[in-house]
């Protein structure tokens, strides 16, 4: 038993001091202070953010240093998502990621590079051999930027466990000045069974918050009866940006005893669309305000709720009263609480909360499949949280799939018949969603034979569209038979108003030549650093295709001295 002990014990002292080792191993990616514009775990479109995104001035170009050292694992450049990003492997077991970059230091860069032409590709993913491109702690590995998806300058940063799941990288010693409270911005309250209510109705029924002397808030009693459960929506500012940021804790108390805790220290991939269960899905699609259920429904398998005590739901009974609390933390501990009195009264009559009836009902734990004429769709088991009514019609060459306040978890695929198209319409034509007045949106369409398909985790109208339309070609500076011997850079637009930009290809003499795209703006652009052109009277040739094969040649000439 005594040597029992001291095992514990000697794990104990070594797991605890390993976490403080750790924390104290990694310094900030960047050397100025630490000012966030997106914090880890914040609600975000089908997804947790999985870092933190640190603002960098409003500029491009900052250094970007390791923070600590290790080996690069992993770089990949996509034209969307994290843009430009470099994975690094600690010793400790944790990988720090680092995304949107504008470029990488000059040994990395000339790595990629390498790479880039051998593939004849911008986007590329690349997987060094182990210990190949080592860096030590603060060694510069890239500068700033706004590639990919990104909406404005800024550095996305990361840490991820052995297990490749996003950690908060505020557990590891950054720090952001904050001495402001939560605010709260809505508090909803909702009926879960069939005999429940809210002041008398089925709800959601949203609550009215007043602020206390004591800097708490409180909801003037409400009366309730059943299985019932709340949702809160909240953001947190920091004292040196004015962002709307996401919170670090919320905490839910009944009568003075805990009965559901919401913390984001962790999360993997395979669970953040979950967030779709999470949030009042129709108040978001509808209002555009995302309110946290602070109740864990069927199907919600997020790991980021702790002490769930009857999965969040409070049971009232009749002639009983009841305290409910809330509190939210930021991750400096700032703290809003919110006081709710509830008493338990039984009514003769409640208004009933009204479900639509469509004719089409679909079992959350089966597959689906719908067919109509010139249209079929399936949707697999798993795709919808509950039990669904689905608004499904097919009018014309027009298939409406119920509407977006519905969130769907996988994939349903959408087929269509497209026998009576001749063969070079069927050519250009490709499934698309319609929105409203704009142009539709593009879905990857698969053909084969008369029936294209597509799939998509949007409930919307979808139909057939032709796209006859070649993409744009816009040279910025390169003026025919000119001398740019001036320019550092060679830059083109292009651009694709229906189907899209689906691939391009520069040469300059009949040379490759690595052209980097911001789909944002449109913009190609060379550096003439690349040293492909090495004569002075240069053929430049561009190719750009859409997705639906429209392509547009552009070829021009140009004088630069090599």
């Amino acid at each position: 038993m005594r040597n029992f002990t001291i095992f514990v014990l000697l794990v104990f002292s070594v797991s605890y001091g390993q976490k403080d080792s750790v924390k104290d191993d990694f310094i900030s990616p960047l050397d100025i202070p630490t000012v966030l514009s997106g914090t880890f775990g914040e609600l975000r479109s089908n997804h947790f953010h999985s870092g933190l995104d640190l603002k960098t001035n409003g500029e491009e170009g900052l250094n970007v240093y390791a923070v600590a050292s290790g080996t690069v694992t992993r770089i990949k450049i996509s034209h969307r998502g994290y843009g430009k990003a470099i994975y690094i492997a600690h010793p400790n077991g944790h990988t720090s990621v680092y995304a949107h970059l504008q470029k990488f230091s000059p040994e990395i860069e000339a790595y990629v590079k390498k790479r880039q032409y051998a593939k004849e590709s911008y986007e590329i993913e690349l997987f060094p051999k182990s210990g190949s491109l080592q860096v030590k702690q603060k060694d510069i590995i890239g500068y700033s930027g706004n590639t990919g998806g990104s909406s404005g300058p800024h550095l996305h940063f990361e840490i991820r466990d052995s297990r490749s799941r996003p950690m908060n990288p505020m557990l590891f010693g950054m720090e952001a000045k904050d001495t402001q409270k939560p605010i709260i911005k809505g508090l909803w309250a909702y009926s879960m069974d069939k005999n429940a209510h809210i002041n008398g109705a089925q709800g959601p029924v949203k609550l009215k918050v007043a602020l206390q002397p004591d800097g708490s808030f409180k909801t003037e009693t409400i009366n309730a009866l059943g299985k019932i459960g709340f949702g809160i929506s909240t953001i947190d500012k920091q004292d040196l940006a004015a962002n709307n940021n996401g919170v670090y804790t919320i905490t839910t108390e009944i009568n003075g005893q805990k009965n559901l805790e919401f913390k984001m220290d962790r999360f993997s991939f395979a669970e953040t669309r979950y967030i779709n269960r999470l949030i009042d899905y129709a108040t978001y699609k509808k209002h555009r305000n995302r309110v946290t259920k602070l109740f864990v429904e069927k199907n919600n398998p997020l790991t980021v709720f702790k002490n769930k005590v009857n999965n969040g739901f409070l049971s009232i009974k009749d002639t009983f009263s009841y305290n409910y609390e809330i509190q939210v933390k930021d991750f400096n501990d700032n703290t809003s609480v919110i006081k709710i009195p509830i008493k338990g009264q039984s009514l003769d009559s409640i208004i009933k909360k009204e479900t639509p009836k469509y004719s089409e009902f679909a079992n959350a734990s089966e597959n689906y499949s719908y067919s109509s004429g010139i249209f079929d769709l399936f949707i697999p088991k798993g795709s919808l949280y509950e039990n669904s009514y689905l608004d499904i019609s097919v009018k014309g060459e027009i298939a409406k799939i119920h509407n977006n306040r519905t969130p769907l978890h996988k994939n349903m695929t959408l087929v269509f018949d497209v026998s009576r198209y001749n063969e070079d319409d069927k050519k250009r034509l490709y499934i698309g969603r319609i929105n409203g007045s704009k142009h539709p949106s593009y879905l990857k369409t698969y053909k084969k034979g008369n029936r294209f398909s597509a799939r998509t985790r949007v409930f919307a109208s979808y139909s057939l569209f032709t796209d006859h339309q070649k993409p744009v070609i816009l040279p910025i500076n390169i003026p025919e038979k000119k001398w740019i011997s001036k320019e550092t850079h060679l830059k083109i637009k292009i651009d694709d108003a229906e189907s899209g930009i689906k691939y391009y290809k520069g040469t300059i003499n009949g040379k490759f030549i690595l052209l980097e795209y911001d789909y944002k703006t449109g913009m190609l652009v060379y550096d003439f650093n690349d040293k492909i052109n090495t004569d002075s009277e240069n053929n430049f040739k561009l190719v750009v295709l859409d997705n639906v094969g429209n392509k547009t040649t552009f070829e021009t000439t140009f004088f630069r001295k090599p």
